[in-house]
């Protein structure tokens, strides 16, 4: 079963598109939540995807590509750090956090803030206990 009825529509929809099946849809939403699944697809980021165990860089252009308009966006507008989402989630990424740690990190950061400021800011949120 699924906990929520958004990760049970993204798997269906997962399972709609070519070359995807149960054992991968389960594999992409074990590795990402819905959310950050969203806001891969949405910001074009198919290198966050291939991190997944089972998905190639085909497989990951091709998710981007097919869920663009299928999934809902993961942060609304005006809210977190949309501007830098993707550039500032890499940068959280490569320092060594998971996905779940970077996104809550960067949720709910004003939108004008440099990159560089936006980076600063999620790590203190981050070194927070």
């Amino acid at each position: 079963g699924f906990l929520t009825a958004a990760e049970r529509a993204a798997f269906r929809q997962l399972l709609r598109i070519s070359g995807v099946g149960p054992k991968v849809a389960l594999s992409v939403l074990s590795g990402l939540s819905v959310d950050e699944l969203s806001a891969a697809v949405a910001a074009g980021d198919a290198g966050r995807l291939t991190r997944i165990p089972g998905i190639g860089k085909k497989t990951a252009e091709r998710l981007v590509l097919e869920l663009r308009d299928k999934l809902p966006t993961a942060l609304p507008a005006g809210k977190g750090a949309a501007q830098h989402s993707p550039d500032l989630l890499n940068a959280l990424l490569s320092l060594g956090y998971n996905a779940r740690e970077a996104s809550v990190a960067i949720r709910d950061l004003p939108p004008d803030l440099a990159l560089a400021d936006a980076i600063r800011q999620a790590l203190k949120v981050l070194a927070k206990p």
